[in-house]
């Protein structure tokens, strides 16, 4: 399989930019053409050693104007595009059963009962919470191109094509790089979240509304094939969350009136694809038998299912279109709206029934049940809206309030005041909130974005998430200020536990709040708990913060066992490994035994849903991939660690943070060169998503937000957050302890055993050469020995974990995976020495470069490396 995705992957490459070069030499003439291609030429040699083709780039790119460097950055980046979707299309055409076919085989293999696979099956729980973070670079209008140019890909690999079709395919083809090289792929403004959200809405329409269904049906078909278990019409094994338009932590844009516009333009989305969906159904059930039930429903009419479903393709279209109305700022009607899920999941699980009964299972089990799980998984509100908000923020509104009425100063309280204070309003029969109190705007929001819940079907929601948590009071004050605000049902709330202290005191703090009776009845058996991983590494490395996490997640685990509570926990991964990024098998496979009891809930966001939801195959082959892992953690858990296992790996992360700490943090040194040496103040000004790139305007390094932090290290191929100080620290550690041991939890623990191969596919994307280059440019004369320490450290810990891994080269067992990268290798060298020119030329030009061609060419290589890099943030 490896030669044909090699030779056939690298034909599609090849014949792609073969086309663009003719768009290209269209607008530019054949002397672009030849200049083009010896860049490229210069760029492959340069990835394989050539120090000459090194030099030839730098050359070229000092003689070349602003504007002709705009255009080879357009060039390069495009190139990148391009091999990217020939990669998703080629990965989108293999076998997309494969994860489930794996699973089959494991569970057939152990010779499971029936009774085991469906205790598993039914608590199958895959929550995927789509977020808008800022590393999605690709315009919406380009993205709507690629999946076109996709769909030609995929037509044009077909055996059976006639030579007339193959040539409109390829003129299609043609057609659409062209539009996609004469199209600014920088956005002129950022987007704003109800962008965000569109596009979310986007890729559900497009994508998953398809594969869902398609998915379900196939897992189940392989259950009761198998092993005489069908997904029972009631479960909802995959369910979809938002925080687009809910996530206000330190993004100013998303306001109550944003998060209210957001709620109504999702539940316009799911009227529509609905009301698609009951039109064709009530086109396809003529038939007139039915069961007692429907024709008691329906009276005399002679196709009872068409008289069940017409209305409500009435009602959803009404739906839709006054929701049209109703954000024009027209007054509108919404007594004839569907507003919950029963509306739709009733009558359609009554045909269901009526079909079984007179014989039309077959019937029953088409579109029809396609469309009661689509109801299961989206909804009315097409999606579930998390609110997310920083602590600090409802402390200052409690404070505010107890300041108002002469209680004192709530935020300066200790933590024993707070929730005694806290318990005895929750238990209150009376309002706190003063009629006509003058709140300040910043609680005014608070109370608003409450308001706003209390004013949707609680279907419409997710969680509430508070940042920052980090004491039992944090959770509480949520849910007094929803209950004051008119919420009268329980929304879950959530702490999120970020920094490496948070996770460390994170079971004490569930303890303490579990030991409360009110607080027990309110949750009612099930709570949540989000994990966060961007802000752990970035504050103590990724081996730290990778262990605090499990060591947290694994006392959670046991807290909410003690007080017979279902804990579900939510996973903060980012695409990167800097932010918790690993291939979705092994993340969750690594994750501590029982930690999936209570379902698996998960941020996918920016490109990576694009990457492995942006189209129908690749959705089914990722929820694949979720399913059989998740199933079989369940069923095959892995070993407990063992405790001299725990010793060691403590040891390691404890040193692996004190190595990351004192450069990061302590190194005076540290912060003048990140300055300089990577495009981090330059990647201000490229419009990537609705949050400023720090959390507060005026802050350091601590207050830049982690997926900033992480997009310049990759910009250089240091990609340094990812692994600093961590195999420095797993050698002394192996130095000092019996080599049994740490063979051992290389062999039999699946957590460890991640750890290092994140690292494998770290090194691969690392290059120190690019780093060194950026150096010799950029980096005034004192400051050089830095970067000079950290590539050496770089090179050790490449060495370390060959040998540690016994491979002969990094990515040995991922060839894959290793030739992926190989392939856009030479798109991707050019952009970078392109890059450090333009950084030269932009750094000395000062004001003067600002919205000039020359900043626009800057932003073009930030976005054509970070699509060369795949997960940028």
């Amino acid at each position: 399989m490896q030669s044909n995705y090699d030779s056939e992957l690298k034909d599609t490459v090849r014949y792609l930019g073969t086309v663009l070069g003719e768009t290209i030499k269209a607008q530019l003439g054949d002397e672009w053409l030849e200049r083009i291609e010896q860049i490229r030429l210069d760029g492959r040699g340069s990835y394989q050693g050539d120090t000459d083709c090194s030099e030839n780039l730098k050359q070229t790119f000092k003689t070349l104007s602003d504007s002709d460097l705009l255009t080879v950055g357009r060039a390069f980046a495009q190139f990148l595009n391009l091999g990217n979707i020939a990669e998703q299309e080629y990965n989108s055409a293999m076998n997309v059963d494969a994860s489930i076919d794996t699973l089959f085989n494991h569970l057939d293999k152990a010779q499971l009962s029936t009774e085991n696979v469906e205790k598993a099956v039914a608590k199958l729980n895959i929550d995927l919470v789509l977020t808008a973070h800022p590393t999605e670079v690709t315009r919406r209008t380009l993205i709507h191109k690629h999946k076109e140019l996709a769909d030609c890909l995929q037509s044009i690999h077909q055996e059976t094509l006639s030579d007339a079709e193959r040539r409109r395919i390829e003129t299609r083809i043609a057609d659409l790089i062209s539009q996609a090289w004469h199209t600014e792929e920088i956005r002129s403004e950022r987007p704003t979240p109800v962008d965000e959200a569109r596009w979310g809405f986007s890729v559900i329409e497009n994508s998953l509304w398809e594969a869902v269904p398609q998915f379900l049906r196939e897992l189940d078909e392989r259950l009761q094939q198998d092993y005489q278990v069908s997904l029972p019409l009631d479960s909802a094994p995959v369910q979809f969350s938002s925080w687009m338009g809910g996530d206000r932590d330190g993004n100013p844009f998303v306001t109550a009136e944003l998060t209210e516009q957001v709620l109504y333009l999702a539940r316009k989305r799911a009227a529509k694809l609905f009301a698609g969906d009951f039109d064709r159904l009530q086109v396809e059930l003529s038939m007139f038998d039915c069961s007692d039930e429907l024709r008691q429903r329906v009276g005399d009419a002679n196709e009872p299912y068409r008289a069940l479903l017409r209305p409500l393709v009435r009602r959803l279209q009404t739906t839709r279109d006054g929701i049209n109305d109703l954000l024009s700022g027209n007054s509108v009607d919404k007594r004839d709206w569907v507003t919950n899920n029963d509306e739709l999941l009733k009558p359609l699980l009554l045909c269901y029934e009526s079909l079984c009964q007179c014989g039309m299972k077959v019937t029953a089990d088409g579109q029809l049940l396609d469309t009661i799980r689509r109801v299961r998984s989206f909804g009315v509100h097409l999606l579930r809206l998390d609110i997310r908000q920083d602590s600090e923020r409802h402390a200052d509104a409690l404070g505010e309030v107890t300041r108002y009425l002469g209680l004192g100063d709530y935020s300066q309280w200790n933590e024993a005041d707070k929730q005694a204070f806290l318990l005895r309003e929750l238990s209150s029969k009376r309002p706190l909130f003063p009629t006509h109190w003058d709140a300040s705007d910043e609680v005014k929001e608070v109370l608003n974005t409450c308001k706003v819940i209390s004013q949707h079907d609680r279907t419409g929601f997710g969680i509430y998430i508070i940042s920052m948590a980090s004491q039992p009071s944090d959770v509480m004050a949520v849910q007094l200020l929803l209950q004051e605000s008119g919420v009268d049902w329980p929304m879950p709330v959530a702490p999120l536990f970020e920094t490496l202290d948070d996770l460390n005191n994170s079971p004490d703090v569930m303890r303490n709040l579990l030991s409360i009776d009110w607080y027990r009845g309110y949750v009612k058996g099930q709570q949540f708990v989000m994990i966060g991983y961007s802000d752990s590494a970035k504050d103590a490395g990724a081996l730290a913060a990778g262990w605090a996490q499990y060591e947290s997640q694994e006392a959670l685990v046991k807290v909410a066992q003690e007080h017979d509570v279902t804990l579900t926990l939510f996973h903060g991964r980012g695409g990167t490994i800097g932010r918790g990024g690993l291939p979705a098998h092994a993340a969750i496979y690594s994750q501590p035994p029982g930690s999936l009891e209570g379902g698996f809930r998960v941020t996918e966001q920016g490109e990576t849903i694009r990457y492995k939801f942006g189209m129908p195959k690749l959705a089914k082959r990722s929820l694949g991939i979720y399913a059989s892992a998740i199933i079989e953690a369940m069923l095959f858990p892995p070993p407990k660690p063992k405790p001299e296992w725990r010793e060691l790996i403590g040891k390691m992360a404890a040193k692996g943070r004190d190595n990351y700490r004192h450069t990061v943090r302590h190194d005076k040194d540290f912060v003048p060169y990140f300055r300089v040496a990577t495009p981090e103040q330059e990647l201000g000004k490229l419009p990537l998503g609705s949050r400023p790139s720090k959390r507060k305007p005026q802050g350091g390094i601590e207050s830049l937000r982690a997926i900033p932090w992480i997009f310049a290290w990759a910009q250089t191929r240091l990609v340094l957050p990812s692994w600093l100080g961590v195999m420095r620290a797993i050698d002394e550690v192996k130095a000092e302890s019996d080599e049994k041991i740490v063979a051992e939890m290389f062999a039999d623990w699946p957590f460890y055993r991640s750890r290092l191969s994140m690292l494998d596919m770290v090194f691969h994307k690392a290059d120190p050469r690019i780093s060194e280059a950026y150096d010799e440019r950029l980096v005034p004369k004192e400051l050089k020995h830095f970067g000079k320490a950290l590539r050496s450290e770089l090179q050790d810990s490449i060495e370390s974990l060959l040998k540690l891994t016994g491979q002969p080269e990094i990515m040995h067992k991922d060839p894959q995976g290793k030739e992926s990268m190989n392939i856009r290798a030479a798109y991707l060298q050019p952009l970078h020495y392109l890059q450090i020119e333009l950084l030269d030329r932009v750094r000395k030009a000062g004001d003067d470069a600002k919205n000039s061609e020359l900043e626009l060419a800057m932003m073009v290589t930030i976005t054509g490396i970070a699509i060369g890099m795949r997960n940028t943030g």
